[in-house]
């Protein structure tokens, strides 16, 4: 799309020429889906941002859709799933429209095959941490019919993929903040300097110095420093959050607000001035941190009648070490669900009559993930059979009791959420007949959440990202204590599918009443197998649809994406 010679050719990679018959190539002129890849590169279609990349064979370079530059000839242009296989492929980022900065591909959500769930665990830092030989083992291959697997697929193997996802992140971090470039080396996940420098001329085609000396000067980075503690979170980094729009960040702020847990998380929400904040602790492999989003718009435009602005995401991390900058950005990501493609899901809704006047009051609705899987599961157990502020109670007084204590130098944010080590060693103390007991519920919810502690704790269960939704599904709904609903919604919630359906949910159920999917004479047996055989008609997104029947329920409360239900965490 933008047609630049090469002033220079740090290394052997960006000088030669693109190879014509290069892996990876997932479109070429013929191949099915080809043109209707080319029709969104003619229309500068911003949606797919993110989705896929176009190399010119011409410049060797890689562009993003919505690249401005004159649209390249059919014959001269190549469609890559990855910005990794454009690299290895020989392509190097376009200057102009910067394709690394974009939101990621919905595709690794809704994808259950090795390569979406690859490259989820990717998108976690997993090869940083454990190497390629770990992420072979978490998906069941050896490392090298993996790396055979992922080229097939997606152009680039595992190590190639996580190098891009490096890139990305250092672009981010040497345009948007002011952190020492050796810093940014290694918060973007790079075990050298010289890897780092050598990375970015590669795929950039200019040196890291280079390319922040082009850049606007950065704002000043939020740093966490707090009184000297064996804790004290020292180091910290400001970074903007690409988002598809629209982005209903009233509703996710919401839904993560009416859930704050006490010491762990902490909300502020002012529709008013177009405001949103929502901020929380977090265990990350090098130590605790802080994740703390900031959602902004501009509010009170002279023209009444017009759209609301879109909702700009900042995050600000605080932490222990700059090495968890990466997963600190893939979990925050994650758990507000920013690189869903909400055109696609809306379009899609909006084609059905009872579910499309809820699409067009709630554009861009999204689906909470979550940061910590483990704790996602507790908060669910113990949410069961009652109220979203019950559960919030009882939640602040088990973190209390088992909790760790941090220094994170933000205000309200004192706590770790407990370990499974730490759950089932409390609860295990704990006195049923003491009034002061942490966790006040009936026993045997008391000895569900025990359980799946020890469990966890001992690695006899495991819930990661990288899980298949239904598998998941299925061995958590094998443990007594857990029903088809929690099993079905930590799943939901943990590996980001958005083709979930929640079995037997009540609040479903009088959402698809009031949207008038079932009718409200019908019995609840009945009008469950309605609404079941209805929701077929929704996929791939019926976690969307599932989000716009909760608040199709809601009847006029503050509206966020799943209402208070009794066996809701």
């Amino acid at each position: 799309m933008v047609r630049v010679t090469p002033t220079s050719a740090p290394t052997s990679r960006t000088a030669r020429r693109p190879r014509a018959d290069a892996t990876g190539a997932q479109w070429r002129p013929g191949h099915p889906g080809f043109a209707e890849r080319y029709r969104a590169i003619v229309s500068r279609d911003a949606r797919f941002d993110g989705q896929f990349v176009t190399a010119v064979a011409s410049t060797g370079i890689y562009c993003r859709p919505s690249c401005p530059a004159r649209t390249p000839r059919e014959t001269g242009v190549a469609f890559y799933a990855t910005s990794a296989a454009a690299h290895e492929a020989g392509y190097r980022a376009c200057k102009r429209c910067l394709p690394e900065a974009t939101p990621g591909s919905p595709e690794w959500n809704w994808r259950g095959d090795v390569a979406g769930r690859a490259m989820r665990l990717i998108g976690d830092g997993v090869i940083d941490r454990e190497g390629v030989a770990g992420l072979a083992a978490r998906l069941g291959y050896s490392p090298r019919h993996l790396t055979r697997l992922l080229t097939a697929e997606l152009g680039a193997g595992p190590l190639a993929l996580a190098r891009a996802r490096r890139a990305q992140l250092a672009r981010a971090l040497i345009v948007g903040t002011p952190l020492p470039l050796a810093d940014v080396a290694f918060a973007a996940g790079f075990g050298s300097v010289r890897q780092f420098t050598d990375t970015v001329r590669e795929v950039f085609a200019v040196t890291p110095s280079a390319l922040r000396a082009r850049a606007q000067p950065p704002a000043p980075a939020h740093i966490g420093v707090a009184a000297p503690a064996p804790q004290a979170l020292l180091v910290g980094v400001t970074l903007a959050l690409p988002v598809r729009q629209p982005y209903d960040a009233s509703g996710m702020f919401s839904y993560l607000a009416a859930r704050a847990i006490a010491g762990v998380e902490l909300a502020e929400l002012d529709l008013a001035v177009g405001r949103l904040r929502f901020a929380r602790t977090v265990s990350l492999p090098n130590g605790p941190g802080v994740i703390d989003v900031t959602a902004t718009r501009a509010v009170g435009g002279s023209d009444a009648a017009a759209p609301p602005t879109p909702w700009t995401l900042t995050l600000r991390l605080a932490l222990t070490s700059l090495a968890d900058v990466p997963v600190g950005v893939a979990r925050t990501r994650r758990m507000l669900d920013l690189d869903s493609d909400p055109l696609a899901v809306d379009e899609a809704l909006a084609r059905d009559p009872h579910l499309a006047p809820l699409v067009a009051a709630t554009p861009g609705i999204r689906v909470p993930g979550t940061v910590d899987p483990p704790e996602l599961l507790a908060r669910t157990i113990v949410g069961q059979q009652i109220s979203v502020a019950a559960a919030r109670t009882h939640l602040g007084r088990l973190a209390a009791a088992a909790g760790e204590p941090v220094t994170t130098g933000v205000p309200g944010l004192d706590q770790l959420f407990p370990t499974a080590d730490a759950l089932a060693a409390t609860l295990a103390a704990q006195d049923s007949a003491d009034p002061a007991r942490p966790l006040r519920l009936p026993a045997r919810q008391v000895d569900t959440v025990a359980r799946v502690a020890r469990l966890i704790a001992a690695g006899e269960l495991t819930l990661d990202v990288g899980d298949d939704p239904h598998e998941l599904a299925a061995r958590l709904g094998a443990l007594p204590g857990l029903g088809p609903w929690t099993a079905a919604y930590v799943a939901m919630r943990v590996t980001g599918t958005p083709d979930a359906w929640i079995p037997g949910d009540v609040a479903l159920l009088a959402g698809g009443r009031a949207a008038g999917i079932v009718p409200a004479d019908l019995p609840r047996p009945a009008a469950f197998r309605l609404l079941a055989a209805a929701s077929g008609a929704w996929a791939p997104w019926r976690s969307y649809a599932a989000a716009h029947l909760w608040r199709a329920a809601l009847e006029g409360v503050p509206a966020h994406p799943e209402p208070p239900r009794k066996d809701v965490p």
